[in-house]
């Protein structure tokens, strides 16, 4: 394990520590860049570093996280299946399957649409390994036909309490949908993140590829055949991630990616279906987010089906964002309390995408940019990043158990590693903390977790928008 703390005193009896200094002393894994003022190049590396202190399961040799080890290695046994692998949710430890295959599809998106940003940036193989991490875990939770594994772990349980995934004591339940009990959002979104994958793969590994694109297909066939809210089966979910906008936009989506996979007709035209069947009109969704993927149907309807309906619900949906939508007074786009900055994120990924298109390209890429430079430190009131260890001022106080809980592994436990008030003992480089309230008001606290917890969604759409910063750069 690294060395990323010094505690100055001393334990007191068997669970009791007082900590009078604490010091991060994690090394910086990303070299910085020659782009100024903002080192895009530098951001999107530390974003993968974030990925690799995520994961769960037993981990590589070339794993750059030194104070992140095996864990978790028992999940699945209480089913019978080997479940481990995968992500870690966010600052806490249970592996929700449908933010984290939403997760996928978005890296795998930014990788295919801004390659030469991910290229250029040294971060394409990175970004490979990031997006393999999470499709090998769901190739093992696609356990029989109709059957698939969606969640390890509660957040009944573990968000009560604080300690490294390597420690983990508690129970580890594993939940499934099925024929009998079916989840289309969480069954469609996992088959959009593997026929994505499948686009990056063919080329190179066509025996992992084939797996992603028949696994891909055999979900988005569970999903459409056996319908129902995934969070009515897999209930623990629903206090953390219930679907809200329905399963509509994951099948119109699962379509499109396999059909953008393929070239198939047929999963156009389902597509379609999909499109008339839930009524997809424009409305001004507030949010693009592992919930709602309308405005993101917006964009591949009309990359691929080339209709102006399509791409006039795109302009609407841009223009409502950059004219209409609220702000901060600092200037960022604000959609949502829970992870503003995420939000932000992914819209500034959807104009940059839309720029490069050739849709409004000079409007879009500079709003797209001005959104993310917000979170890179261009905002006036705090004069910080809100990516932890990126920059000369950062949030160091993450709600994330693993970076926040020092050496020896004794020492972390609730009363000290969440409650002191020093910075986190290891730095979660590439994080992408919460983000400030509609008054611009941030606090760096570790106990605000709406306002500092990080999570895997959050740096996806987010690393896409990235590469594209550095392809214009």
């Amino acid at each position: 394990m690294g060395t990323g703390v010094l505690v100055k005193t001393c334990l007191l009896g068997a669970l009791a520590l007082v900590c009078i200094g604490a010091a991060q002393a994690d090394e910086n894994p990303c070299e910085p860049s020659d782009i100024s003022p903002i080192d895009y190049q530098q951001a999107l590396c530390m974003s993968f570093f974030f990925y690799e202190a995520q994961r769960s399961g037993k981990l590589p040799e070339n794993n750059r996280v030194s104070w992140r080890g095996d864990s978790a290695l028992d999940d699945g046994s209480d089913v019978g299946h080997d479940l481990t692998g995968g992500y870690y949710d966010a600052g806490d430890l249970v592996k929700y399957g449908f933010p984290m295959s939403f997760t996928i599809t978005m890296l795998a998106w930014g990788l295919i649409d801004f390659s030469d940003g991910y290229s250029k940036a040294g971060q394409t193989d990175y970004a490979l390994e990031a997006i393999k991490w999470g499709t090998d875990y769901f190739i093992k939770c696609y356990t029989s036909t109709n059957e698939f594994w969606g969640q390890v772990g509660t957040g009944a349980i573990d968000h009560a309490l604080w300690n490294r995934p390597e420690n983990m004591t508690e129970e580890r339940p594993s939940f499934k949908i099925d024929a009998e009990n079916p989840g289309s959002e969480l069954a469609a979104e996992t088959a959009a993140a593997l026929a994505a994958s499948y686009i990056l793969y063919k080329d190179t590994d066509a025996d992992s590829a084939d797996q992603m694109l028949a696994v891909a297909q055999e979900l988005y066939e569970f999903a459409d055949n056996f319908r129902g809210i995934y969070d009515d089966v897999i209930t623990d979910a629903a206090d953390s991630y219930h679907s809200w906008s329905g399963y509509g936009d994951e099948l119109v989506w699962a379509g499109l990616w396999l059909y953008r996979a393929t070239e198939n007709e047929t999963y156009l035209t389902r597509a379609k279906g999909h499109w008339d069947e839930f009524n997809f009109q424009y409305s001004a969704a507030f949010q693009f987010s592992w919930d709602d993927k309308t405005a993101g149907v917006y964009a591949l309807f009309w990359l691929l089906e080339g209709s102006q309906t399509y791409l006039d619900h795109l302009n609407t949906y841009l223009d409502y964002l950059q004219n209409t939508a609220p702000y901060t007074p600092e200037g960022l786009v604000f959609l949502s309390s829970w992870g503003s900055n995420r939000h932000a994120a992914n819209v500034a990924f959807l104009a940059l995408w839309a720029a490069k298109q050739g849709v409004d390209t000079a409007q879009n890429s500079q709003w797209g940019q001005e959104q993310m430079d917000q979170l890179l430190g261009a905002n006036s009131r705090y004069n910080m990043t809100f990516v932890v260890g990126f920059g000369d001022k950062y949030p160091e106080r993450p709600h994330h158990r693993a970076s926040s809980c020092p050496d020896p592994p004794e020492a972390c436990n609730f009363g000290w590693a969440y409650t002191q008030p020093g910075p986190n003992p290891h730095v979660l480089y590439g994080g992408l903390v919460g983000g400030p309230d509609e008054n611009g008001d941030y606090e760096d606290d570790r106990s605000n977790y709406e306002q500092n917890e990080v999570a895997c969604d959050y740096n996806a759409a987010y690393s896409g928008a990235l590469a594209a910063l550095v392809e214009l750069s």
